[in-house]
């Protein structure tokens, strides 16, 4: 399929049009204010419960009930990174969480068409390859944001490295 300059144009224009109004909205709901810290709020741990998956696939144990416990360590340990971050760093981050929990940017931004609670772990594994290979560079800023805080916290726990063969830091030698 070959896109003409005009339609690219188009599209560019539209996909811009999407993400002021995703986030005036966002802005409308959520007013601004001088930055707070990071809170994994109701919507935004429904999202990172929904990525978080997308994202460690097969790293994830198996069996439900210690995949679900994996689950919600890495969602802590990833909120944990954010307050380790700068105030207005954490604040993006939040309105990235805000973003993708509004429904019609969730629709928009992600084709998640329900919530994140029923969110298909290949719908969501398609949105984040979406967001990853975007033509839009914001949209490969969120997806790397994403990307570097669930793997940045998964790796960063010792219980985690056995799974991938780290044997850990190298211990110094005293002489």
């Amino acid at each position: 399929m070959q896109v003409s300059r005009r339609s690219f144009l188009k599209i560019g224009v539209a996909g811009a049009c999407t993400l002021a109004a995703g986030g005036a909205i966002y802005r409308l709901v959520n007013p601004a204010s001088s930055p707070h810290r990071f809170a994994l709020d109701g919507p935004a741990q429904t999202v990172l419960d929904a990525v978080i998956p997308a994202m460690l696939g097969p790293a994830l144990p198996q069996a439900a009930e210690a995949r679900a416990m994996a689950v919600r360590a890495a969602s802590q340990r990833v909120r944990d990174a954010v307050l380790g971050l700068p105030l207005t760093t954490q604040k993006e981050v939040q309105d990235l969480f805000g973003l993708l929990a509004l429904g019609p940017a969730r629709r928009l931004l992600a084709g998640v068409a329900g919530g994140w609670e029923q969110a298909d772990p290949q719908q969501v594994a398609a949105f984040l390859s979406s967001w990853r290979t975007h033509s839009l560079q914001t949209l490969q800023v969120g997806y790397h944001a994403l990307h570097d805080l669930i793997m940045g916290a998964w790796y960063a726990d010792p219980s985690t490295w056995e799974a991938i063969g780290y044997p850990g830091p190298m211990k110094e030698l005293l002489a």
